[in-house]
Order: structure tokens, then C-alpha cells, then sequence
């Protein structure tokens, strides 16, 4: 790994809330509303994932973000698309398990954060061994945001795929405020969500709320994180 990727990766470390834009779940409002919205209340860690949108869209859109991002000094992680991330200059890619291979997309992009969907212990020891950056685990709970037919792996799963890992993770799926101290004293310290803040009533006071939860909770195990940054309510 090189400087430029291990910068990034601090940062993503000190992220804390990980939003995942989904417009189709925003009620009406558009993928850029939103992350405005994250940005003003102290999110510095965004993922575009907008599965339904062509590559010229999606370029098109990723481009909007990839100045909004850069002016708040948060990260962008572009979904699944590792030629979309490297045209817009994004800071990474997030890859599911049919999408290129962790090794391939880091010969392609060694600057790049690379991140993984993992849905079990071994997927996310492939993971590690092919030189993701991070890894997700999940889906924890029900989720409208991922059509699922497996297990979800609640937090004991998550206990058990967390504890054997070398590298940093982020959790996903159905997420809620509520489960915040849960999933904190279970080891996880970056928490990404879809509904939980595109879906709320107010966007910006959800990612605020949330960002202090994960702060307050991080802090009280005694491994402090970013909480928000300004612009909360």
C-alpha cells in the first residue's frame, strides 16, 4: 500500500457514520440533496451507490458528488464501478461478491481505498487476503436497501466475523440509532446506512444524531472517533 491510499485510509477511520445514497429510497429528494444535507451535519464519508443509473450517469452524477465531497474534505466511495471511481477521481471503490475481484480492481487502482461485501467469516478472510482496505459485514438486520435470501448475521455474527479480522470493517443493513451501543461494543467503530438518513424526515438532524450516537458510544469503550463536524443542528 502507498502513502496517498494510507492517508485515505486514516480518514476513512476516522469517519464514524458511512452513508450510502440510494435516491430511489429518498422519498422524492435527489442523491445530491441528500448528501448535502450529510455533509452539513458533520458526515465526511460518503459512498454513491446508485445501481439503476448507466455509466454515463453515473459519471455524470459522480462528478456533482465528487465536488461536493471534495469541498467538505470528505471521502467518496463509488459502488461497484471501478472506472466510474478512477474518472471522477473518487477515494475508492466498494465491490460486492460478483463484482471485479478485490486483486484485479487493486492492480488497477493501488491508490484507491478498496472495500468488500462479506457475508461470512470466510468471504471476509478472501477479503484480507486479496488486499481489500476494509471490508463490510452484513447484512446485520432486515434491510430494504439489499434484496437478501441468506441469513442475516445480527450481532452476535457480527461478533464472530469481527473478532478474527486484520483489517478494518464497516457493518450494514437495517441499521438504526437504537442499534448503535450494541454494535460499538461488538468492535464496530464506522457504521453505514442507506434509509436510517435518506428516508428520515430530516436528513440532516438523522446524520447529525447518529454521528454523536457512534461518537458518544466509541468514546465510552474508550476508542474515540470523529463526531460531528459543524453544520449539525
Amino acid at each position: 500500500m502507498n502513502d496517498a491510499h494510507e492517508e485515505r485510509l486514516q480518514r476513512f477511520g476516522r469517519a464514524g457514520l458511512y452513508l450510502v445514497t440510494s435516491r430511489l429510497l429518498s422519498r422524492g429528494r435527489t442523491t445530491p440533496e441528500i448528501v448535502r444535507a450529510a455533509l452539513a451535519a458533520g458526515v465526511r464519508l460518503i459512498q454513491l451507490r446508485e445501481k439503476e443509473l448507466c455509466a454515463r450517469d453515473l459519471v455524470a452524477l459522480g462528478r456533482e458528488i465528487r465536488r461536493m465531497t471534495a469541498d467538505a474534505g470528505a471521502l467518496l466511495i463509488v459502488n461497484d464501478r471501478v472506472d466510474a471511481a478512477l474518472e471522477i477521481r473518487a477515494d475508492g471503490v466498494h465491490l460486492g461478491q460478483e463484482d471485479l475481484p478485490v486483486a484485479a480492481a487493486r492492480r488497477l487502482a493501488p491508490d484507491l481505498i478498496i472495500g468488500a461485501s462479506t457475508h461470512s467469516a470466510e468471504e471476509a478472510h478472501a477479503a484480507v487476503e486479496a488486499g481489500a482496505s476494509y471490508v463490510n459485514i452484513g447484512p446485520l438486520f432486515p434491510t430494504r436497501s439489499k434484496e437478501w435470501g441468506g441469513t442475516f448475521l445480527g450481532i452476535d455474527g457480527l461478533r464472530r466475523i469481527a473478532g478474527s479480522l486484520s483489517i478494518p470493517f464497516t457493518v450494514m443493513g437495517g441499521i438504526r440509532k437504537e442499534h448503535i451501543p450494541d454494535l460499538v461494543a461488538a468492535g464496530a467503530r464506522t457504521v453505514a446506512v442507506v434509509t436510517a438518513v435518506t428516508a428520515a424526515d430530516d436528513p440532516q438532524r438523522a446524520a447529525a444524531e447518529l454521528l454523536a450516537s457512534i461518537a458518544s458510544e466509541a468514546d465510552r469503550a474508550g476508542a474515540g472517533i470523529a463526531g460531528p463536524q459543524g453544520g449539525a443542528p
